[in-house]
């Protein structure tokens, strides 16, 4: 098989690297001397078009920076204001909420979830008792993903209807006995902090957080951009071996689990408040030491490399580890389009945020290779190294799906005519799911009826349909029909990827999936 090289993108990305604007944002600190210069050769490899990073040590902005293009299609060049989808970043500011709550004596820790959401309804009636909001925060609930790391599901239904719908929803894992991650739970975090404070989490998160810590750029929703604000980076995803622009997708219905946009100037406000003294923010206290203590506490176990690595961990909203023998905080992000690290060392008062608009494993690179700047540790080519490691992993997951292609069996028909096929099929959780015949004979699926969710079938082999979404950052996935008694569909059975091998190489395949059966009703 080709490899496939990762090329740079066009004269376009050359032109905003090599803009004056990205030379605007802070002076370079003599001891990042040349990392602008290094990002900017080094993310043309990954196929990146616009990127920023935000450097804060000893209380200080000592680097924010913006480099590439807001979009292939947009050159305005990206600087530190500019904004991105930080995505699963966003769950330590939704703990910060709640710790504000805290602090104010208005709920605790280990308040359990159904004393302020009487509505709130699992599959174990003993499990919906007993669940407490510290379970929530740190993944131990049982409960994983519904359709995936997209995380968009009845893209026009309300948090609450999300959340009511997790009552049908089988654990991965039983209660308390494992980390499973989980974005629903953290909007439950959301509509708790709603109901104890009397606002919604947007309003709390933008009254409560950004306005304290001057985070003007940062909103909750897509849907509160600046109608004339024309520095907002646009989406891109790898698709079919290029990197192109996507649809810029809400992520509102799980909103406290992924959806704030914000600069890294914004992030790096953030993160002033977690280093130095905890909880404080340009000499004024947000949050008591006690909340920050336990927001940074090892809560529950996510594993460990090897025997002789250490043990990493969760807090609330933070992955707990440990680089070079320094202990770290930090969280990833990603949605479409968007990649975003965030770490703290608190050792050397130290914390960094990378964004990206295109999701590439490159921002880990740029964290390790300050942290070594800073700690003046031996100098290693991480860049070198991750995009070695990738270019392996890209060719083995690529393999494996063409062993899925070649597995195709073409000559094999489907049991049922197109005709046969339509009709509406139900599922307790997932909801409606329609199959119809178009003008032209091709045959659609759309989900829940809201006339975005839809996607085109294509014959696979036997009963079985690869399904295209008409948006292409959510790629595909397969379909499969099975026979009743009377030799009619009786069933829909759809494979959610939860977490694909490798989304540049596609949605399949994948370690981690749910099928889901669809009843066939009648009309």
């Amino acid at each position: 098989m080709k490899r496939q090289l990762l090329l740079p993108i066009t004269a376009l990305l050359m032109l905003g690297c090599t803009s004056e604007k990205a030379y605007s944002d802070t002076p370079e600190p003599e001891i990042l001397s040349g990392l602008s210069a290094q990002i900017e050769a080094e993310m043309k490899d990954w196929h990146i078009p616009g990127m920023a990073v935000a450097v804060v040590h000893q209380d200080e902005i000592i680097f924010a920076r913006g480099f590439g293009v807001l979009g292939l299609n947009n050159p305005q060049p990206v600087n530190a204001d500019t904004l991105f989808g930080v995505a699963s970043t966003s769950k330590s500011m939704t703990a910060a909420t709640l710790a504000m709550l805290v602090d104010q004596g208005k709920v605790n820790w280990d308040d359990r979830v159904v004393d302020h959401l009487p509505w709130f309804e699992l599959s174990d009636p003993w499990v919906t008792r007993e669940v407490r909001i510290k379970d929530l925060l740190i993944h131990r609930v049982g409960v994983g993903r519904m359709t995936g790391n997209r995380i968009q599901f009845m893209p026009t239904a309300t948090r609450e209807m999300v959340i009511r719908s997790m009552r049908y929803h089988e654990f991965e894992q039983p209660f308390r006995s494992a980390y499973v991650y989980s974005n629903v739970m953290y909007s439950v975090v959301g509509e708790i902090v709603a109901a104890v404070s009397g606002q919604s989490w947007d309003d709390f998160m933008a009254e409560h957080l950004f306005r304290p810590l001057n985070m003007t750029r940062s909103n909750t929703s897509i849907t509160q951009f600046n109608p004339g604000d024309n520095n907002i980076s646009d989406p891109h995803q790898w698709i079919d071996g290029e990197v192109v622009t996507i649809e810029r997708r809400n992520f509102d219905n799980v909103g406290p689990s992924a959806s704030v946009n914000t600069s890294v100037r914004d992030m790096a406000q953030w993160i002033r408040l977690q280093l130095g003294e905890p909880g404080v923010y340009q000499g004024e206290r947000l949050l008591s030491e006690r909340v920050m203590r336990d927001m940074h506490h090892p809560h529950i176990a996510t594993g460990r490399a090897n025997r002789e690595a250490t043990v990493n961990a969760y807090g609330y909203g933070w992955q707990l580890g440990n680089y070079q023998g320094f202990a770290t905080s930090r969280h990833g992000g990603a949605t479409d389009g968007f990649n975003t690290q965030k770490v703290l060392v608190p050792e050397l008062d130290l914390g960094i945020v990378v964004v990206t608009n295109t999701f590439s494993n490159y921002g880990g690179a740029v964290v390790n290779t300050i942290i070594d700047r800073i700690a003046e540790l031996e100098p290693r080519d991480w860049h070198s190294e991750m995009l070695e490691s990738y270019q392996t992993r890209y060719d083995q997951v690529m393999a494996e799906r063409e062993a899925i292609h070649d597995a195709r069996q073409t000559d094999a028909p489907s049991s049922f005519t197109a005709e046969q096929l339509t009709g509406h099929y139900t599922h307790p959780q997932y909801g409606t799911a329609r199959v119809t015949v178009e003008d032209d004979g091709a045959l659609t699926l759309a989900f829940w009826d809201d006339g975005v969710s839809t996607l085109r079938l294509e014959h696979w082999h036997y009963d079985t349909w690869r399904a295209h979404w008409h948006n292409r950052a959510q790629r595909e996935k397969f379909i499969h029909f099975t026979k009743g008694r009377d030799g009619e569909p009786a069933a829909l059975e759809v494979t959610w990827t939860l977490r694909p091998a490798l989304l540049q190489v596609g949605i399949y395949p994948t370690p981690y999936y749910r099928n889901t059966q669809f009843l066939r009703v009648e009309e």
